[in-house]
């Protein structure tokens, strides 16, 4: 093999509650893989519940990386995701394995196969502006703001995304430049990489809305409001942290903060309203995924709402490495 062929990779994508560890499994009955997460709250250790994260005996079925990694009071990048997927890309392949990126995190995706160019640093004192304002107005308007200068960027966040909205306004207002400019420039380094995207998305969006809600209610049935009990109790953890900003850990925490300084527990109300605000806030995600992949053009899909995506999913696995060079 010459040394500069790419190393081909499967990239298995798709929106939330898709069926995406579901058809990584049946992968791994068929070729000897490796998984990567591509997934920024698996990361973390102690959260399990509310991230869907991979059972034990999932995990047994093939090597899992990027999984309990970190502590929720770290931090974790794309950038060092790239970093981490590419080594662990190369040790996968040195064992005679394909490695296989499972997850929805696009940014992930982005940073490892296309890069991404150096962003301006942090300002302090500009932020620090920024979330005066957004106290005062709400974070709401501030991604408002944020929708007139960078429409891009501000599609794919959530109106309450406080840390992502305030960093997208500190860029603009430090550089005069949209933060999704950063990402379009063309200037990143060509990767060395070949990625294979099969991308599980729904024909029917009325069926990815009833697994959404399904799973909330698993989750929450599992004891998602007990995990984040014990999150918050560890006195380490904020609720302005990447970790407790995931989908389900926020909306947990904020009942349970409202619950605390009314001098009471939850009850069937508030419980009502943490389901409503995660379906809501996860569906929300799903849209923004949607808008990362539509600009996937040579992404394959598979309608995960059909009785044969795993075997859509095989075929094209199938497709990646007699196309590719797959160990």
């Amino acid at each position: 093999m010459a040394e500069t062929e790419p190393i081909r990779c499967l990239v298995l994508t798709g929106l939330t509650a898709s069926g995406k560890t579901e058809a990584s499994l049946a992968i791994a009955q068929r070729w000897p893989i490796e998984i990567i997460s591509m997934d920024s709250a698996l990361v973390y250790k102690g959260m399990d519940i509310g991230t869907a994260k991979p059972s034990d005996a999932e995990r047994a079925s093939a090597p899992h990386h990027l999984i309990d990694v970190l502590e929720p009071t770290q931090a974790y990048s794309a950038a060092y995701f790239a970093r981490d997927a590419r080594q662990l890309i190369g040790e996968i392949v040195a064992r005679g394995h394909r490695p296989v990126l499972v997850g929805g995190t696009l940014l992930y995706f982005k940073a490892l196969f296309e890069g991404l160019d150096d962003l301006p640093a942090a300002q302090p004192e500009l932020r620090a502006t920024i979330e005066l304002q957004a106290a005062e107005q709400g974070w709401p308007a501030m991604h408002a703001q944020l929708a007139q200068v960078d429409p891009i960027t501000a599609q794919r966040l959530a109106p309450r995304d406080a840390q992502r909205i305030g960093r997208a306004l500190e860029v603009w207002r430090h550089t005069g430049q949209p933060l999704s400019s950063f990402f379009q420039s063309g200037n990143a380094r060509p990767s060395d990489l070949s990625p294979f995207v099969i991308s599980l998305e729904p024909f029917d969006r009325s069926v990815l809305h009833q697994r959404i809600a399904l799973r909330f209610d698993q989750m929450l049935a599992l004891g998602l409001v007990e995990e984040v009990r014990r999150l918050r109790a560890r006195g380490d953890l904020r609720a302005d942290m990447p970790s407790m900003r995931c989908v389900g850990y926020r909306q947990s925490w904020e009942t349970l903060e409202c619950a605390e300084r009314l001098g009471r527990d939850l009850n069937s109300d508030d419980l009502k309203g943490l389901r409503e605000r995660g379906i809501a806030a996860t569906r929300q995600l799903a849209k923004r995924q949607l808008t990362w992949l539509r600009g996937m053009t040579e992404r394959h899909l598979v309608a995960s709402d059909q009785d044969d995506r795993l075997t859509r999913v095989l075929h094209w696995a199938e497709q990646a490495w007699c196309s590719g060079n797959g160990a």
